[in-house]
C-alpha cells in the first residue's frame, strides 16, 4: 500500500456523529467560549485536570496499565492485549491545548493505537501551562525519547504519535530532533495537529467547527507565545522544513477549524519529500478518535491507522510512494 496519498472516508455517517456533533455545538463549544477568556480558566482548567487523577478509571479487561517515571516528568505504559513486541514502542502525547488532561484521559486512544501497533504504548505525563512553556514540554518530549533509546529501542522500532497539542508536540520533536541530528524514529501520527501558532485569524470552518471556538484556539496561542517568535518552527511547526523526517500520517475532520494547519502540513512535509498519509474524514469532530467508545467512525480509524503503520514496516522493500488525490 502506498504511504503517500489523500484519503477523504466516504463512510455514511453514523447516527452516533450526527447526535454527538450536534450535543457538542450547542455545550462545548459555547462553554469554551465563555471560560477561555481569563488566564484564571486555564488555572482552573490544569487544577481539576490534577483532581481528575484520582478518579478511577475503568479500563477493558485486556488493557494493562503501569506507571512510568522519567527525571522531570511521568507518563504510563499502556499494553492493548497480550503478544504485543516488547521490543517496539509508540511515545504518545496527549492533547488538551498544552494546559489540560493527561494520559489517563486518553486512554481511549493509547490502548487502541497500542493494539493496532502490536506494541506497547508509553504515554507521556509532559509539564504543562500555565506554570511550564512549550519548552518545558518540549524537553521533556525529547528526554523521553532519548530515554527510550538508552533503555535500548532501536529509532526504527519508536512511533511518536500525539493529538491536538500532543500532535504540536510530535512535529516540534521530530523537527528538534532532526535540527540535532539525532537518530529519527519510524514514522510519526498526528491526530487534528495544532500546527500555527501565530497571530492569525482562523477563518476556515469558524463556523462548522462543532466544539473549538477560532477566536479562543486564537487567544490560547498568544498565551503560549508570549515572548516566542510564534513562526519558530518548534513554535509553529506549520513553518518548518521537513526534510529528512519519517513518515507522516495526519488525521483531522472537515469541519476542524483546524483542519486548513494539517493541510499545509502535509503540502509542506510532501515538498520536502515526506510521504504523508492525509485522512480528512467528513464532519468529524477535532480529535474524533477519542470517542472511539462511542462513535464507529472512530474506531474505522484505527484501522487506518494499522494500514499507515503496516506500509511503514514494509517500506524498505517498497519502490516508492506517489500520492493520490
Amino acid at each position: 500500500m502506498r504511504i503517500d496519498r489523500d484519503v477523504k472516508p466516504e463512510y455514511p455517517l453514523s447516527w452516533q456523529a450526527r447526535a454527538l456533533t450536534g450535543l457538542m455545538r450547542g455545550t462545548v463549544k459555547p462553554a469554551s467560549t465563555l471560560l477561555m477568556r481569563h488566564p484564571l480558566a486555564l488555572s482552573g482548567a490544569a487544577r481539576l485536570g490534577e483532581l481528575s487523577r484520582l478518579v478511577p478509571v475503568r479500563d477493558p479487561e485486556h488493557v494493562a496499565i503501569v506507571p512510568a517515571a522519567f527525571s522531570s516528568c511521568g507518563g504510563e505504559w499502556v499494553r492493548g492485549g497480550q503478544g504485543l513486541d516488547e521490543r517496539k514502542v509508540v511515545l504518545y502525547f496527549h492533547g488538551g491545548g498544552y494546559f489540560s488532561c493527561s494520559p489517563r484521559t486518553h486512554r481511549s486512544i493509547t490502548w487502541r493505537l497500542s493494539l493496532v501497533a502490536r506494541r506497547p504504548v508509553l504515554a507521556l505525563d509532559y509539564r504543562q501551562g500555565p506554570v511550564h512553556k512549550l519548552a518545558d514540554s518540549l524537553a521533556d518530549a525529547l528526554e523521553a525519547y532519548d530515554c527510550l533509546l538508552r533503555r535500548g529501542y532501536a529509532p526504527e522500532d519508536v512511533i511518536l504519535a500525539g493529538d491536538s497539542a500532543g500532535g504540536h508536540l510530535t512535529l516540534a520533536a521530530l523537527l528538534a530532533l532532526r535540527d540535532r541530528g539525532l537518530p529519527l524514529p519510524a514514522a510519526a501520527i498526528c491526530l487534528s495537529p495544532w500546527a500555527d501558532l501565530t497571530d492569525v485569524p482562523r477563518r476556515a470552518n469558524r463556523w462548522q467547527d462543532p466544539m473549538l471556538p477560532a477566536s479562543r484556539v486564537r487567544w490560547l496561542a498568544r498565551r503560549w507565545t508570549s515572548g516566542l517568535d510564534p513562526s519558530d518552527p518548534l513554535v509553529s511547526p506549520v513553518y518548518g522544513d521537513f526534510t529528512g523526517l519519517p513518515p507522516l500520517m495526519i488525521v483531522t475532520g472537515s469541519t476542524e477549524v483546524l483542519r486548513d494547519e494539517a493541510r499545509r502540513v502535509a503540502q509542506r512535509a510532501r515538498l520536502a519529500g515526506v510521504p504523508v498519509r492525509y485522512e480528512e474524514w467528513p464532519r468529524m469532530p477535532h480529535v474524533f478518535p477519542i470517542l472511539a467508545d462511542v462513535l464507529p467512525e472512530a474506531r474505522l480509524a484505527f484501522r487506518h491507522m494499522s494500514q499507515f503503520l503496516s506500509a511503514v514496516a514494509e517500506r524498505p522493500a517498497a519502490m516508492g510512494d506517489s500520492v493520490a488525490a
